[in-house]
């Protein structure tokens, strides 16, 4: 690993023009390589200098300066405090960051806990982001859309089930995951169907979604199905409990919210004595490679979060051309996969 030079103390911050004395190479050059720009005809061996030298200095651009010569930001600013839960979506995130971070735009996460929608538009409108992605937690009104597009962002995006107006739309439906496992229950005859809801309070957003797929999908059904709530701590005391009555709730299958919590009430069940799936069909959500390890093995909702073009390259291409008429992308596919538990 490179190591910084010695400096003495008090010195100022490294500079492009000390990067460029460093590399002994001109102030353009150095802007043309940090900036990744192509339009100087600049040899890689004079690239990897000129990074060997920012790297050994410790020099890194600064963004607000590089966003005053542009004439507008590079920020991309994400309300990750409020992002849904669960690896779907942490995959999610992680590819959309390193992909705008790979197209050269600065990627900030956000906090704002304890504001209100419109509260945290004023707050992500004070860093002057060139484009926001909104997720679910806080939802987005076409006040906070107005504020931010008048503070310089060029693009808005949400993330969640509801477009809003004015804004882009990466439309991610959870009501459709459980509205799968239960058509996939009914399919099997199952008409009394529990549904798991966490009490876990970072899954509150999701679960209720999810209930909402299910009960939607057994009115649908033009059948005699009922959906009965299952409120359960992650906590092998409460699935026991859920297990020890079970019988009571007259339930001949669940959807219990995600493979986790099915692999929970799974296990409190059969130590019970209720066969699965002959007294109660089970099914989860995620498609772990765990559940598939179990026995009986687990049926799931396989989902991927997928649109017609990466992410991060949508988000640039808004950037690039706003002003047009928002777009709307459903992200969300959810297919059940039928194993031994239902």
């Amino acid at each position: 690993m490179s190591q910084l030079p010695e400096q003495p103390a008090g010195i100022s911050v490294p500079t492009s023009a000390d990067v460029a004395r460093f590399a002994g190479v001109s102030r353009a050059t150095v802007s043309y390589v940090l900036n990744n720009n192509t339009s100087g005809r600049i040899s890689e061996p004079t690239r990897r200098l000129v990074r060997d030298a920012a790297t050994q200095l410790g020099y890194v651009p600064h963004a607000a300066a590089r966003s005053l010569r542009a004439g507008r930001s590079r920020t991309v600013l994400l309300p990750a405090a409020h992002a849904p839960a669960g690896p779907l979506y942490q995959r999610f995130f992680a590819g959309l960051e390193s992909g705008l971070r790979r197209l050269d735009y600065t990627v900030v996460q956000f906090g704002g806990i304890g504001l209100d929608a419109d509260e945290a538009a004023r707050a992500w409108a004070e860093l002057r982001p060139v484009a926001v992605v909104a997720p679910d937690g806080i939802p987005l009104t076409p006040y906070g859309t107005g504020v931010l597009t008048r503070a310089g962002a060029r693009a808005v995006i949400t993330l969640g089930p509801r477009p809003v107006d004015g804004a882009h739309a990466l439309v991610v439906d959870e009501r459709e995951v459980g509205g799968c496992a239960i058509r996939h229950l009914l399919a099997r005859g199952r008409r009394r169907i529990g549904v798991v809801v966490p009490q876990d309070p970072g899954l509150t957003l999701l679960a209720g979604h999810r209930l909402a797929g299910a009960t939607r999908a057994a009115e649908e059904s033009e059948t005699d199905a009922r959906i009965q709530p299952l409120p359960l701590r992650y906590e092998e005391a409460s699935a026991e409990g859920l297990a020890a009555r079970w019988r009571t709730l007259g339930l001949d299958a669940v959807f219990a919210y995600d493979d986790t919590y099915a692999m929970l009430l799974l296990r409190a069940l059969q130590d019970a004595g209720v066969d699965v799936p002959a007294e109660t069909a089970v099914i989860g959500a995620g498609d772990l490679m765990l559940a598939r390890l179990l026995r009986p093995r687990l049926s799931s909702v396989a989902m991927e979060l997928a649109s017609p073009e990466p992410p991060a390259e949508l988000i640039d291409r808004l950037v690039r051309n706003p002003g047009g008429e928002p777009e709307r992308h459903s992200l969300l596919r959810a297919a059940a996969v039928t194993r031994e538990s239902s």
